[in-house]
């Protein structure tokens, strides 16, 4: 029978996360999603625990295989190790629980998922090349309220409830819990929630500023490889973005965006991209802001570059494997006389360069960006939390993805999806926030506060209970048997 209820936990908690993970995610489920191996692993062994725990977990990520096989090119080495570590690391969270739970310390086991898994996603955003995309946070974008919480603590902080859920649910249903145990978890775990949807639903009611600015998004129809400014297709979409540019201008836009990697240009053929661009931008008073691979003196960027001003950033945060042969930029690059900072694509996949940039003065992203299609609804709400985490707007415009405009509460103010056969363009009045947010101002004050809390939970995972706590424990598991019998 505990065999039949183990492969029944680990296939149900498989599901759950597979439905509940992946590039277009059901939100809710990750809350239970590990609550059937959590359930299951005091009953049966530490390793059937952890086997189980392994095991549930790649439901997730037989999601994500052939996105990062396939979609992104990473080595198949670097897909096992990330993959592969990430169930392994589930697994032993399942049976850290176990063992705290079977040891007399219900207060660490109920925090010994959380605070691990936190601490193992904080470290890939530290040390990995994906910064901080590997978090289960961007499950939850449909229940905002929630993702309120990134204001103060960052992914992290989402995260954390997410896992804390379902570890306070087991732990209380653990037999080996007393009452007054149960008590008191249950007490501490409804004020938290309380507390945290509260803080969400204030947080959306708060307008966040009066200044706003009209943003165009545009991605103009091209053909699927990056387009040299100076071939023929070049110039006509060059001739074409104008035409869409004045269009929006019309509608009161105030700047234009553009996809990343639109054109390919060197320091010959630019002037015919820069040419148009700011006399459509003189001549209608307003700014476009341009991606494109840039080529000077050898060196290739992937840059964003502002009319009329002509400022450029260069990307900071390259793809790895599909941007080897691109330089990655060190500046950060505001638009002259506006609170409007430039970023571009993957940049957004880590909360430290949008902090930064929020922190220097900004309060809108002008973000080109290019997607693969089947990621266009996750990597764009990526860029949207990390608006909710500094308090900043996001104006993303890529080619194969989702135009989104989102203001600092993560509201999607205008979206379409783009595709490289269409033009397709929206517009958005974006307010501006003048106030920063707990995590611009504090970092990733959470993360670290994970790491040092599941240092002292792992420690008391090997601690033995004292001789008073054995006792209390034999004695509540023999009046437990003797009521059995006494139904019996």
């Amino acid at each position: 029978m505990t065999r039949f209820l183990a492969l029944a936990a680990i296939l149900v908690s498989a599901v759950l996360w597979y439905l509940g993970t992946g590039l277009h995610p059901l939100p809710g489920l990750v809350f239970l999603a590990p609550l059937p191996v959590l359930l299951i692993a005091p009953r049966v062994g530490a390793g059937t625990a952890f086997l189980a725990g392994l095991l549930a977990w790649c439901g997730s990520g037989s999601r994500y295989w052939p996105y990062f096989i396939d979609t992104i090119e990473q080595p198949v080495l670097v897909a096992l190790l990330l993959l592969g570590g990430t169930a392994a690391v589930f697994g032993g969270l399942v049976a850290m629980t176990r063992a705290l739970v079977l040891r007399g310390r219900p207060g660490l086991a109920v925090l010994a998922l959380p605070t691990g898994w936190v601490t193992f996603e904080f470290a890939v955003s530290l040390a990995g090349q994906f910064g901080a995309w590997w978090s289960i946070a961007y499950t939850q974008f449909g229940l905002l309220p929630l993702m309120q919480t990134a204001a103060v603590t960052g992914p992290w902080g989402i995260a954390f409830l997410i896992m804390l859920v379902p570890a306070a649910v087991a732990v209380l249903a653990a037999p080996e819990v007393t009452g007054v145990q149960r008590f008191r978890i249950a007490r501490a775990g409804t004020l938290l929630l309380v507390v945290v949807g509260a803080f969400g639903w204030w947080h959306l009611a708060v307008a966040p500023g009066r200044d706003t600015v009209s943003v165009g998004l545009l991605a103009v129809s091209q053909p699927p490889e990056y387009v040299p400014v100076d071939s023929a297709d070049g110039r006509d979409m060059v001739a074409r973005a104008v035409h869409e540019i004045d269009r929006l201008a019309d509608q009161g836009a105030q700047v234009v965006v553009l996809p990343e990697k639109a054109w390919t240009a060197d320091e010959s053929t630019l002037p015919m991209l820069s040419g148009p661009l700011t006399e459509v931008a003189t001549r209608r008073g307003v700014h476009v802001v341009a991606g494109l691979v840039k080529t000077a003196g050898g060196t290739s960027v992937n840059a964003a570059i502002d009319y009329p001003s002509g400022v450029e950033y260069a990307k900071h945060r390259l793809i790895p494997g599909l941007e080897k042969g691109l330089e990655p930029g060190t500046g950060w690059q505001r638009i002259p006389g506006e609170p409007w900072a430039l970023a571009v694509c993957f940049d957004l996949d880590g909360p430290d360069l949008v902090r930064e940039n929020r922190n220097r003065g900004a309060s809108l992203l002008l973000v080109p960006a290019l997607d693969f299609t089947d990621d266009h609804w996750l990597h764009s709400r990526m860029a949207v939390m990390r608006g909710i985490e500094s308090g900043v707007g996001i104006a993303r415009a890529p080619q194969l993805g989702e135009l989104v405009a989102s203001d600092s509460r993560g509201h999607i103010l205008a979206s379409a999806r783009t595709d490289v056969t269409v033009t397709r363009s929206v517009l958005a009045t974006i307010p501006l926030d003048s106030d920063k947010t707990v995590y611009a101002r504090f970092g990733d004050w959470f993360g670290w506060l994970s790491v040092a809390v599941f240092a002292v939970v792992a420690i008391g995972s090997f601690r033995r209970q004292s001789r008073r706590a054995r006792g209390a424990r034999r004695r509540l598991i023999t009046n437990s048997i003797r009521r059995q019998k006494v139904q019996v």
